[in-house]
């Protein structure tokens, strides 16, 4: 008989519970900090085909050519004067817009930006012209003579503000203040402090502008994928197929007596004829020194335009760090942006010289089109300088291209515009967005960078008197374009506010650990690739600036 008997064993581990997930761990997947944009064709150091690379240059040539054309047909008819007179100024501005991408994109930021004409100097070139407007002329073309040489006196004078800036290191020393709490506002508000520049442009002529925006939104994001074959060229090339479409249909309306009884700013907007340009430009024109005659210097006349050169060293700095982004590039070392402002500053005496209307800074609206066509190739930059320079001397075909209406311009700006801003949003992955310091800071210096000076731009007058009336004129521009310009108070506002508020006890928060070795040359390896200068340059140029 076989005993049976109970055999105990004991009780097996159970494994110990999973940990819970964090909070929204299974709604979705969390992306990383990219320090490069990898959704790009073509980033800083490749390049598309020739044909390619021609055709996107042609690109940047027409998307800069509308800022050039809404500044002189801004001030040249206050100044007296008439339809060739601002064809000249044209030609002017593209030959130094030309000359001065050359120089940024070869010894400069090595980063494909354009240098355009800057609206940071209408205030300061309004009270010159004012200054002039009770003086006895022969005629209106001597007063416009005559404010042109004023204005190459004073640009030349205060563009040594930049090079002192710029090479004497001090833009290098504010730049080590910032972090990515202070770029995200002033990157922001680059593109979103142009909104005038936008749609109410664009309203000027609604029925030319409206089509030009729904035709590229639609063109260049949603067609593009009704066939793989026609992704890459729709996307890369819907701009200028809209342009030439809308334009053509301008001048549709124009021929056919659509604008013949409507009043003068219609025509003015919505007419493909309006200008003048095409008759009034000459044929072969080439600019030169003291084209307009011996520079006038007058002390108010220069202290304004010191604060005109202030703003667009501000507004250079943000837009350089959209570029990079856009670009595929990494943040640009402090040493890159110093040199900058200071190739920026010599770029102004040039202009000075040759006797453009105002200087220039990087354009926004072609970094909006590195993101728009996704290719940031710094030769497709240095190739529509050919295009620059080339209208520029030969007018006829430049005016031809200047009469595309400028509420086409409008529409384009408000795609453009809207992707360097929204750049500036991305650089808030580097520090904490959920800091309520740094949502603090972010949220005042997006503010105020925007209310300030539309309170500024609201309360100035035609002849560009601002809210800051002083007995001393030149006291009143200085300050009257520093607080009227977007970056530059998102700037001051966002420096102070991060560098004084908490600071030492939120080191992780704003990201520095992300930032430090991207201002420093050998802090990343990257900084090499991207922005050391090209062929033995670096042999006759100081350490401090390569």
């Amino acid at each position: 008989m076989v005993q049976s008997a109970n055999h105990h064993h004991p009780p097996e581990s159970q494994p110990p519970p999973p940990l819970a997930p964090p909070l929204g761990a299974a709604r979705g997947p969390s992306f990383p900090p990219a320090e490069q944009l990898l959704q790009l064709h073509y980033c800083i150091h490749s390049n598309p085909s020739w044909p390619q690379t021609v055709i996107l240059a042609f690109q940047h040539y027409i998307v800069m050519l509308g800022s050039t054309v809404m500044i002189a047909t801004m001030l040249v008819p206050r100044m007296g004067g008439g339809p060739g007179d601002k064809a000249r100024v044209i030609q002017s501005l593209l030959f130094m817009s030309g000359l001065n991408t050359l120089l940024q994109t070869i010894l400069g930021t090595r980063l494909p930006t354009v240098m355009g004409p800057s609206f940071a100097y209408i205030i300061s070139v309004l009270g010159i012209i004012n200054d002039f407007s009770d003086s006895n002329f022969s005629s209106e073309h001597e007063r416009f003579v005559h404010c042109m040489r004023a204005i190459q006196g004073a640009l030349i004078v205060s563009s040594f503000i930049n090079i002192i800036l710029g090479f004497g290191r001090a833009w290098a020393n504010l730049n080590r203040l910032f972090s990515p709490v202070v770029i995200v506002p002033i990157v922001c508000v680059v593109g979103l402090g142009l909104f005038g520049r936008g749609f109410p442009q664009l309203a000027n002529c609604v029925e030319i502008g409206l089509p030009m925006l729904i035709l590229l939104v639609v063109c260049q994001q949603y067609l593009k994928g009704i066939h793989p074959t026609a992704h890459s060229i729709v996307e890369r090339f819907a701009l200028l197929f809209c342009i030439a479409f809308v334009w053509v249909f301008a001048v549709i309306l124009t021929v056919s007596g659509a604008y013949n009884n409507v009043g003068q700013q219609t025509k003015m907007s919505c007419r493909t004829d309006r200008s003048g340009l095409l008759s009034s430009a000459p044929w072969i024109r080439i600019p030169y020194p003291f084209q307009w005659g011996a520079p006038i210097f007058r002390a108010s006349h220069v202290f304004g335009m010191i604060g005109a050169a202030l703003v667009a060293s501000a507004e250079t700095t943000g837009t350089i760090y959209a570029a990079a982004r856009l670009a595929g590039a990494t943040a640009p070392p402090t040493h890159v942006l110093t040199r900058s402002i200071g190739l920026q500053g010599i770029g102004q005496l040039i202009e000075g010289i040759f006797g453009a209307a105002v200087g220039t800074t990087a354009s926004v609206e072609n970094v909006g089109l590195l993101g728009l066509t996704r290719v940031g190739s710094r030769r497709v930059v240095q190739i529509s300088t050919v295009f620059m320079i080339f209208f520029s001397i030969f007018g006829k075909f430049g005016a031809f291209f200047a009469s595309v209406p400028l509420p086409i311009f409008a529409a384009i700006y408000c795609v453009l515009y809207g992707i360097v801003a929204a750049t500036g949003i991305s650089f808030i992955q580097f520090a904490n967005n959920n800091s309520m310091r740094n949502i603090y800071i972010l949220g005042l210096s997006l503010f105020l960078g925007i209310s300030i000076p539309q309170y500024f731009v609201m309360n100035t007058d035609p002849a560009g008197h601002g809210p800051i009336k002083t007995d001393g004129g030149w006291f009143n521009n200085i300050f009257n374009t520093i607080f009227s310009s977007p970056p530059t108070m998102a700037m001051v506002v966002a420096t102070i506010l991060d560098n004084t508020l908490e600071a030492r006890n939120t080191h992780d928060d704003r990201g520095i650990p992300w930032w430090v070795p991207f201002q420093h040359k050998k802090g990343d390896s990257r900084n090499e690739e991207f922005y050391s200068f090209p062929l033995r340059f670096n042999e006759y140029i100081p350490t401090r600036f390569l």
